[in-house]
């Protein structure tokens, strides 16, 4: 069965909150630190004017998200926050985030209640915050992200929540060309998490573009999953691509499967006035 479930929406909690957002800007709280960085979805006026941030994303003159951070306080240059038992650092990247995703959190909730005693591969893992999410549900991990950085980071942030003895493989490896790998092994995971960039290269030169290299990935991921698995979750950012089309290709390759494909996109609360502010699409398919 496939259904379009609309707009899954992430809500301010203790350590992240969308303060403010307009005018091609939005304004974040970061536990202690404020940010405030561009966003071209947030075309309307913002709440108020009187935005004063400890940081600023400055965008350069290209489109692939180059840019700079200026600093208008001092703070550190990593500093933890937590969600749940999960400790993390947050930093200024030259990527203009601080090193997670917060509009995953209800997409790391609904994987936590399917993730006991379950073995989950998490594509694209970045920094391991949705690893150390699911392996605090119960889950045992295999970790891939094809930046060795990342991969430290996820392997500190884990230390960092106390996780580092947790059942989690931290691999620096070419996603696509690891996932091929595993299905000549004959490998299955109850569950799998990509999160791809629209561009990238591996830890060797390998090139990912999305258009071209996401449906072979995703044949390859049904390969990985059987009749006993229990969910796989995809995300798309900064793409001109439909929640429509990544859910049909979900559909084609694990449809045989049975269980659900549903899609939609991903928002997060502004706290001051409530409003929703898209940030990604998103396709997940689940034996329930």
């Amino acid at each position: 069965m496939t259904g379009l479930l609309g707009t899954i929406v992430a809500d301010p909690w203790a350590d992240w909150a969308l303060l403010d957002c307009g005018h091609g800007q939005k304004l974040e709280r970061y536990g202690p630190v404020t940010v405030a960085r561009p966003e071209p979805q947030a075309m309307w006026a913002p709440a108020s004017d009187d935005w004063s941030p400890d940081a600023t994303f400055v965008p350069g003159s290209d489109e692939d998200g180059g840019g700079r951070w200026v600093q208008h306080r001092d703070f550190p240059a990593g500093w933890p926050l937590a969600r749940g038992n999960v400790r993390f650092n947050a930093s200024l990247t030259p990527f203009r985030h601080l090193g997670f995703f917060p509009d995953m959190a209800p997409q790391w909730d609904w994987m936590r209640d399917r993730s006991a005693d379950a073995d989950v591969l998490n594509l694209f893992g970045y920094t391991g915050v949705g690893t150390l999410q699911l392996s605090d549900a119960g889950a045992r991990l295999v970790h891939v992200d094809a930046s060795k950085k990342s991969v430290e980071q996820g392997k500190a942030n884990a230390e960092l929540s106390g996780m580092a003895e947790r059942p989690i493989r931290w691999l620096v490896d070419d996603a696509t060309k690891f996932t091929a790998r595993e299905v000549r092994r004959e490998r299955r995971y109850d569950g799998i998490l990509l999160d791809p960039p629209k561009f990238g290269r591996g830890p060797t030169g390998e090139v990912w573009r999305l258009e071209e290299d996401l449906a072979p990935l995703i044949g390859d991921c049904r390969r990985l999953l059987d009749a006993d698995s229990r969910f796989l979750v995809l995300t798309v950012y900064a793409v001109r691509m439909s929640a429509l089309s990544i859910g049909e290709l979900v559909r084609q390759a694990l449809g045989d499967l049975g269980g659900t494909v549903e899609m939609g996109e991903m928002a997060v609360r502004e706290q001051r006035r409530g409003l929703l502010l898209p940030t990604a699409i998103f396709a997940r398919w689940s034996r329930d």
